[in-house]
């Protein structure tokens, strides 16, 4: 997981993307994610190599305060670029939506930083609608960022 989170950073950072660095997250966020919420991967086959995963949350107060028990939120949406055939990004995406929905939940949401519109237009070409922005989510390190909020009633 870690080892995909630095190659989704330093693929988004080749392109001119100020959003994840390498070395941001380490084992320790993963396995509590996985106490936490759940994590998914995506592999090419049982025994192929994992290409993708996303993290599901069943709560995220800290971007969009608390709600009632409604909705999915998926972070972490990231794909190998040089295994993953093209598409699996949005293949993982409707997982999780999928996923969402066999919890009763009718709402996806997630959210992205405000200053990546090719981002925030994938998401958009996937069906989600932007529903707000948050202008002060708190990152790990202290500092606070702009992200645009979006969902997608499942």
């Amino acid at each position: 997981m870690v080892a995909l989170r630095d190659g989704a950073a330093r693929w988004q950072l080749a392109r001119g993307i100020d959003q994840w660095k390498p070395g941001e997250l380490g084992e320790d966020h993963f396995r509590r994610r996985l106490v936490e919420g759940e994590v998914w991967l995506a592999s090419l086959g049982e025994a192929g190599p994992v290409v993708g995963a996303w993290e599901l949350w069943w709560e995220d107060p800290g971007a969009w305060g608390e709600q009632p028990p409604v909705a999915g939120y998926v972070h972490r949406l990231m794909v190998d670029r040089e295994l993953a055939p093209r598409g699996t990004g949005r293949l993982m995406l409707e997982r999780a939506e999928r996923r969402i929905a066999a919890a009763g939940r009718e709402l996806c949401r997630l959210d992205c930083v405000a200053h990546n519109p090719r981002l925030r237009e994938y998401y958009v070409a996937a069906g989600y609608t932007v529903v707000g922005e948050q202008s002060a989510k708190q990152g790990k390190d202290g500092k606070s960022y702009a992200v645009t909020l979006l969902e997608k009633r499942l």
